[in-house]
């Protein structure tokens, strides 16, 4: 889709697009084909696509053959979507939240997020997501290019937080490239990029103990400035996080930024006794 045809849509349709639901569009061709291709779909797989706004991503998933879900919010779009995609039959258009589906889904495990995610509540989205027993096996999505380099970053770097841990957990890093702003109509006011995660064939973690490694990050980041073991000690006993500490080989002073994550999934072993927890 071109962008000359979706102002002639929108013109149409006498359409508005509204800012709070990060109605930014991407008509360039070649990123389309190169998001659609980073989602290696084959005929049948279920893919969910959220946020199809106009469909120029959406005409691309389906021409792959797989099984689409498009889910969205702005009953406007959903109606010129109808309308474009009428005689489409590996297709289901629906009209709602996307965060709401993935909230209300408890398994993914046999499908793959492919979509531009509406930036609001594109990083809660993808925590919501990977922290499900039942996670997507791939996700190639489109978001602030801050965030994708956020996700991606590694222990000791700026960038490296909350969200690098809860979405790494889970995910390998694939790939990630920046999309300028004049690909998107309209164009957004922040920079963007597209991050492809691919779910790891072995859990880092015995999955009954990914509450316990969230509790742990979140509380070692809650002030990030902050020594992580003082910070954990209004959880757990000090003798406790010493012995753990101790068989890390972490110093005292040690702050969040610089546990890597397979520190971080180790210590949340060591600390697994219920016993000794303190009370939240």
């Amino acid at each position: 889709m071109k962008l000359t045809e979706m102002k002639e849509l929108l013109e149409r349709h006498k359409i508005q697009l509204t800012k709070s639901l990060g109605q930014n569009f991407l008509h360039d061709s070649n990123l389309l084909e190169k998001i659609a291709a980073a989602g290696e779909l084959t005929p049948g797989e279920q893919v969910l696509e959220i946020g199809p706004g106009l469909g120029p991503l959406t005409g691309r998933l389906v021409e792959m053959g797989a099984d689409i879900l498009a889910v969205e919010i702005d009953a406007r779009l959903v109606e010129i979507l109808r309308e474009r995609f009428s005689a489409v039959e590996n297709l289901e258009l629906r009209c709602g939240d996307g965060m709401r589906l993935v909230k209300e889904r408890e398994d993914w495990s046999d499908w793959k997020l492919v979509a531009n995610l509406p930036f609001s509540v594109a990083s809660a989205l993808l925590v919501e997501a990977a922290l499900k027993p039942g996670c997507f096996k791939k996700m190639v999505v489109t978001l602030q290019w801050e965030v994708v380099n956020r996700i991606a970053a590694s222990a000791g770097t700026p960038d490296y937080g909350l969200l690098t841990l809860l979405l790494q957990l889970r995910y390998k890093v694939l790939q990630r490239f920046k999309i300028r702003s004049g690909s998107f109509f309209p164009p957004p006011e922040v920079d963007s990029g597209v991050i492809t995660l691919e779910r790891r064939e072995e859990e880092l973690l015995p999955l009954e103990l990914h509450p316990l490694f969230v509790r742990i990050v979140k509380q070692g980041f809650s002030q990030r400035r902050k020594m992580m073991k003082k910070l954990l000690k209004t959880q757990w006993p000090a003798e406790r996080l010493e012995e753990a500490f101790r068989r890390l080989a972490l110093p005292d002073g040690i702050r969040a930024e610089k546990v890597t994550l397979k520190q971080f999934a180790i210590l949340t072993e060591l600390l697994h006794d219920s016993q000794t927890e303190k009370p939240r």
